[in-house]
Parts: structure tokens; sequence; C-alpha cells
């Protein structure tokens, strides 16, 4: 890079919040530089292609971004519909990219961010440095790149959370690995169908992404006898178990919620309450998840583990993070988005003041922001991203001026099911509302199924 070259910002991955990161630096007139790792925009979106957002259009596309779109010709689907995780990436984020041309790096994996010529421990001159981005190229070539700031947008994809209660891998989870998902299965992919198809599945999470796959999987047990999920929750079921339901003003969000109840009131789930998995035991060919206090459960043929996500920090150890002991995001945000207190729907709107940390001019954005807290949604990312870049461009008052007003009510996670046609008939079936069923098949283990009370409002 020459001395007549400006220097970028680096943003860390071409997913829906990093690519809006851009889209405002330019809007800006500030030098962006998008490093992915995969070999396409929304590389980590188009692994769960299969799944409905249940925000619409007009809730996952950024303005500034629509503007850089728009002199292509580009039209933003009907803002009233739900995307999948597949169209979102074809008919926005890849467009968005092409847009930013060489502003985006494919194939680029960033290893290491540090001050240049300063360790993590150097006070001297500290401030004054630029920042140095070491990246692993898909050709195995190694370069630094200088940046003026950092956006870290890279998501937490990539850190699944392991079955075991306890944080850990459960014993013996490592060995079952063949048997083990922690994605929602795509049941339209002929493979992945017959390896459920018939079989005895444990679902374990309690979240948008395991109400999904409750879903698929009740969806296929219609069509495939034998076919049943067994709902592993680590608590009881009570009043928000299957989220807002009717109330909830994320229309897709309530009515996934309203379809994982149905699943277990027709008999497609059963749920395993207060089970904390501590090991995983084989069977023949079978699998036997043990509880905690020594419960085993009837044994499964796959067990597929949706219980969140972890950031990798690992490549920030030079950095000096303010990280929240709990949920790893940054100490002045983590208040605001502890899911023991808020769903996404009582989530302060945030900035540049709550994403600062104590080494100036680094920025956790989008999910990573949010550690392990599971309550993130896209149109909070990209009002973090306006704040952050306006903040770099020297408008401090834009930095600091909210523009979001979040929908209330429900919970949050990555997948809708609204606008399929048979959810209509769910909702009006399952009667709404903020309540759990007043009655569910609950599974004992060792003992027969029984009615239990599932709480009310």
């Amino acid at each position: 890079m020459s001395d007549s070259t400006p220097i970028p910002t680096v943003i860390i991955g071409a997913g829906p919040v990093g690519l809006a990161a851009a889209a405002h630096l330019v809007e800006r007139g500030l030098d962006p530089l998008v490093l992915e790792a995969g070999p396409t925009a929304g590389t980590a979106v188009r692994d769960w292609s299969h799944v409905r957002l249940f925000s619409p259009w007009s809730e996952v596309t950024d303005p500034a971004a629509e503007k850089l779109l728009a002199p292509t010709g580009w039209v933003r689907p009907d803002g009233t519909t739900y995307p999948t995780g597949g169209d979102w990436a074809e008919h926005y984020l890849q467009p968005l990219a092409d847009v930013l041309g060489d502003k985006v790096r494919y194939g680029t994996t960033v290893t290491g961010v540090a001050r240049a010529g300063r360790d993590r421990i150097v006070d001297s001159g500290r401030e004054e440095q630029p920042f140095t981005v070491h990246i692993r190229t898909t050709e195995g070539r190694e370069e630094r790149i200088t940046a003026r700031a950092v956006i870290d947008a890279s998501g937490t994809w990539s850190g699944p959370a392991p079955l075991g209660a306890n944080g850990l891998p459960a014993l013996g989870e490592k060995a079952c690995a063949d048997r083990i998902s922690y994605r929602v299965p795509d049941l339209k992919d002929p493979a992945v169908r017959a390896r459920y198809a018939g079989k005895r599945t444990a679902v374990v999470g309690s979240g948008a992404s395991a109400f999904t796959a409750l879903a698929y999987l009740a969806d296929l047990a219609k069509e495939e006898a034998g076919t049943h999920a067994v709902w592993i929750l680590r608590r009881g079921l009570g009043a928000d178990t299957y989220g807002g339901g009717e109330a909830d003003q994320l229309p897709a969000r309530g009515a996934l919620g309203l379809r994982a109840k149905a699943a277990v009131e027709d008999g497609h789930a059963s749920a395993v309450t207060g089970f904390r998995t501590q090991a995983v035991e084989q069977e023949g060919d079978r699998l036997v998840l043990v509880a905690e206090d020594g419960r085993h459960l009837d044994p499964v043929d796959e067990v597929i583990v949706l219980t969140g996500f972890r950031p990798d920090l690992s490549f920030l150890s030079e950095i000096r993070l303010g990280l929240d002991e709990r949920l790893q995001a940054p100490t002045a945000l983590a208040p605001l988005i502890d899911p023991n207190v808020h769903s996404c729907g009582t989530v302060y709107p945030h900035g540049v003041k709550e994403l600062s940390h104590p080494e100036q001019g680094i920025y956790l954005v989008g999910m990573k922001s949010y550690g392990r807290a599971p309550t993130f949604l896209a149109m909070t990312g990209y009002e973090q991203v306006r704040s952050i870049t306006a903040a770099l461009a020297g408008d401090q008052e834009a930095a600091e001026r909210v523009e979001l007003t979040l929908p209330e009510t429900g919970v949050c996670g990555g997948a809708g099911l609204f606008d399929e046609p048979e959810n209509s008939e769910n909702a009006e079936r399952s009667g709404g509302g903020c309540c759990a069923p007043a009655t569910v098949q609950t599974l004992q283990i060792g003992g027969p199924a029984t009615t239990a009370s599932g709480g009310g409002c």
C-alpha cells in the first residue's frame, strides 16, 4: 500500500451487517475493505438457506445498502414477505457485495488483529498506531493489511454451543459426532431426509432454531411413519416456552412457536423437561442421553443440538477488549441484552457508545456483539453500524442519535414459518396468546407418558 493510498477500515465478514457497514462507510466517503473467509457473500447465511427468517424483507435490508444498490436497478422484494436464508443471500447480499466490487475480498480468513508494532501489554504510543490485520488466503498465502479501524462482523455461526449443560461437550459427544448435528436439518435434501425419516431424534434447545427443527420433523412425521422428535428442555414448560404467539409484533416469530406447540400437541414430539445433559452413551447403533441427575433418556437415532452459539475471540487475543464475563459481549451492552431479562423487543437500541472497547477503533458488531446472547435482530445490527460509521466519520451527533424502533414481545432466533400456507390453520387451532398449552404430553423418563400442566400467563 503506497503512502497516497487511503488506509481502509477493515470489516471482517461479508454477511448482512458487515456489508451494511461497508455501505455506510461508502456513503460517508470512507474506504471499507471487507474480508470474507468464504467464496461468496453471506457464506454463513447460505448454510441455512432452507430456513425462513421471521423478519420480513422490509426489516432485513439496510437503508444505506439500498441507496448503493438503487443505481443498478435493484428493487427490494415485497417488504411484507419473508425470505429464506437463500433468498436473502441471492437477492440482497450478493448484489450488494457485487456493487462494492473490489472492496470485498473472498477466500480471506483473518488470523489475527493487533496494533502495528505493539503487542497487548505495550502502552507506549499504542493509540497512535494503526491496526494490522493478519490474513490467510485459500491458497495458503499470508498477508498483513493496515487498517485505521476494524469492524468485526464475523458472527458466531462457526461456534455452535455443545450438548453438555455445563457449557462443555458432554462425555461421549465427540465420539458420537457422526449422529449429532448442530444445525436445523434441510429435510428437502434427500440425503438429509433419509437420515431422519422413520427415526427417533432428540432436539436439544428452547429457541427459534429448536422450534424450526420440531416443526420440520413434525411435517416429516406426517409422511414417514416412525418419525418422532424428543424435545429436550433444560428448564420446565412455562408461559413463555413457545414465545409470544399471536401477541408477537413479529408475526412470523409468533407463528413459529405455535408450530412447535402443535408438534407437541399432535404427538409428533414429546417434551422432556429439566434435563441437563451430562453424557452420551452408545447402545448398539443408537444413542442414550444421560442427565446430570442420573436420568437416562430412551434411545434415539439422532441428536440435533440447538443450544446457541459462541463468538470466536481467538484472533483478537492481542486487542484490549472490554467484555462481560458471562455473555462475552461488550461491557456496556451486556446489561441491555441479558437473555435472563430481555427479549429482542426489550433491547434498547444501541450504537458506538455501548460497543466501544478500551482499545479505540475496534468494534464487534452484529451477532458477534451479542456474545452468547440469542436475542439479535438484523435491524439492530444495521443501527449499530450506522452509529459506528458516523463516529468514524467524525459525526458524533449522528453517532449518538437513536434511529431504530424495535418490535415488542416474543423471543428471538433465526427462523420463521409464517408465510407458509398451513400456518394460518395452525395458529387458529392452537389458540395463540402468550401461554403454553394448558396440557401437553410430557415424557417421563422410565415411566409412561403423562399429562402435565403447562402453566398460564
